[in-house]
């Protein structure tokens, strides 16, 4: 299809409870891959599904020249789900099955479409995304968030879509996986939407699209490009800011002064003609041009004081409201040689051979980076550290309290308010407190009084983050899977700088070098070909 784009026209979202998320949104998109970027909700999300059409404005309207494909930044499947579900051709498959079986129904016919070779093409992205060993009946269960991720990833390529809105896609993914999805977004041949925190993939981008509180700011390059534009931007505006305040304080007091000499003239005037022994009628009429003078004087500079505060009001309105991002420090001492978990000859479940058994001695203020290809058994290892999956053979024993984030979040509850689940993990701080933690989060008072799971990824990320390390006793050890996933540059800095001054115990898996060099680990703990390899740093 030729001209293929996506027009925002004067689009508007508002939340249930009547917040107003964004309002007269305008902006093309067309064949140009493009980064969606903007802070933890904002609205990038419901942004990226209204442009897929699955989510109407509330205002304005989006018109597409062709169809979407939109893959959500959670791969949620139900229980009974597979590799065929979870690239989104379980319909197509099913109906191609009842056909060779001898249906002649008119609906499979249409579910099949030009589809005929579905199977043979799912079979080719599986094993072009490095996942030859899985079918299209493999249970989604038995694999990883990144196995999961690149399944769906590689259904959104099947799709033929003339755009591809993807959320978040290289959350879970490997280093050379990342890579390899850059390689393929580049093959692209039709529009991209790519909504994003990871630097790296949005600097393959062409084109750069932040959402914030001024509305989308359409950038013609790279992320790189963007972060210096943006920030030269903000640099202006402040200055901007900055100088309007100043020149209105400038003219207020050259107002306060232009009327105190006019106050003087008039008592000079008036004690002059009294003193010259000035009839009555004359020294009232003085007194009434002085009057009106001074009610033209108080009008005008009225007028002027209006202008310039409607002047200070549009310049800051071109600054960016952006609050900090903060994490409190845990105060967790204990000593560096005290023993918290031990894994002796350990089973993993669901792992490939080479990395199925491991041996470990974690000690107190040990900090390890996992790191290996998706599949190997990191995530799995976490979840037999923190009791969530039992081995299949060998001990492994944690002598130590956890607090234990696995990628799905599955210690926070869609349904319970943000702010009722902190008071259940900590009945000792005071309310306001809480409150005040979180809103240092970037969680509002609104966000954490309504059910977590309306919240933004990396919202909900921040708050099951909050419930497990402000809970009444701080945990010796830390067990993280991915814990920058979804967040936003200020949050993730945040983040590292609370998990430095971390004096416990930590196990955290990332496929972010950049996120694991910043956290003062003692050790790599490294899935490789040969087995675990524990390297200190």
């Amino acid at each position: 299809m030729t001209n293929i784009h996506l027009v925002l026209h004067d689009v508007s979202y508002a939340l249930p409870d009547g917040r107003v998320l964004f309002s007269g949104l305008n902006e093309q998109f067309d064949t140009r891959p493009t980064g969606l970027v903007g802070r933890n909700g904002v609205g990038k999300t419901l942004l990226a599904r209204i442009l897929a059409g699955l989510l109407p404005p509330t205002s304005g309207h989006c018109r597409r020249s062709g169809s979407a494909h939109y893959l959500a930044q959670q791969v949620v499947h139900p229980d009974d789900a597979t590799v065929a579900t979870l690239a989104g051709v379980k319909h197509t498959l099913d109906a191609l099955a009842r056909i060779e079986s001898g249906s002649t129904a008119v609906e499979d016919f249409d579910a099949v479409g030009d589809d005929w070779d579905l199977p043979s093409r799912l079979h080719l992205a599986l094993e072009q995304s490095g996942l030859s060993h899985l079918d299209a009946d493999t249970p989604a269960s038995v694999l990883s968030g990144g196995e999961a991720m690149r399944v769906s990833l590689a259904g959104a390529m099947l799709s033929n879509a003339d755009f591809l809105i993807l959320d978040e896609p290289s959350n879970h993914l490997d280093r050379p996986n990342r890579q390899a999805l850059i390689e393929q977004l580049q093959r692209w041949p039709r529009g991209l939407i790519v909504v994003s925190h990871d630097r790296q993939l949005l600097d393959a981008m062409q084109r750069i699209v932040e959402l914030s509180s001024l509305g989308l700011q359409s950038y013609g390059g790279n992320y790189t490009f963007y972060a210096e534009a943006r920030a030269h931007e903000r640099q202006n505006a402040q200055e901007t800011l900055a100088e309007r305040k100043r020149e209105r304080q400038r003219e207020v007091r050259a107002m306060r002064k232009q009327v105190e000499r006019q106050e003087r003239r008039q008592a000079r005037g008036y004690r002059q003609g009294k003193e010259a022994n000035q009839a009555k009628v004359l020294l009232d009429g003085q007194k009434e041009r002085s009057e009106a003078s001074s009610g033209a004087l108080r009008r005008q500079q009225s007028a002027r004081l209006d202008q310039l505060n409607q002047d200070v009001k549009e310049a800051a309105q071109q600054v960016e409201k952006e609050a900090p991002i903060a994490l409190h420090d845990l105060p967790v001492a204990q000593p560096a040689k005290r023993r918290v978990a031990e894994l002796d000859g350990v089973e993993l479940p669901f792992v490939a051979p080479a990395t199925r058994s491991i041996s470990l001695i974690l000690s107190g203020q040990q900090r390890l980076g996992v790191i290996g290809p998706n599949g190997c058994g990191k995530s799995t290892l976490l979840r037999v550290m923190a009791g969530r999956v039992a081995p299949l053979a060998g001990v492994c024993e944690v002598t130590s309290r956890c607090a234990y984030l696995d990628q799905q979040l599955e210690n926070l509850d869609p349904q319970v308010t943000v702010l009722e689940q902190l008071r259940s993990a900590n009945s000792t701080a005071t309310e306001a407190d809480l409150r005040m933690r979180l809103a240092q989060l970037g969680l509002d008072a609104r966000k954490i009084a309504t059910p977590s799971g309306s919240l933004s990824g990396g919202e909900r990320l921040k708050a099951a983050l909050a419930c497990l390390l402000y809970a009444d006793m701080p945990p010796p050890l830390l067990l993280l899977d991915e814990p920058n996933n979804h967040l936003d540059l200020p949050s993730a800095q945040a983040l590292e700088t609370m998990l430095c001054s971390y004096r416990g115990a930590l196990v955290v898996v990332s496929h972010d070098d950049v996120f694991l060099g910043n956290l003062d680990l003692t050790g790599r703990l490294l899935a490789t070909e040969q087995g675990w390899s524990l390297a200190p740093l």
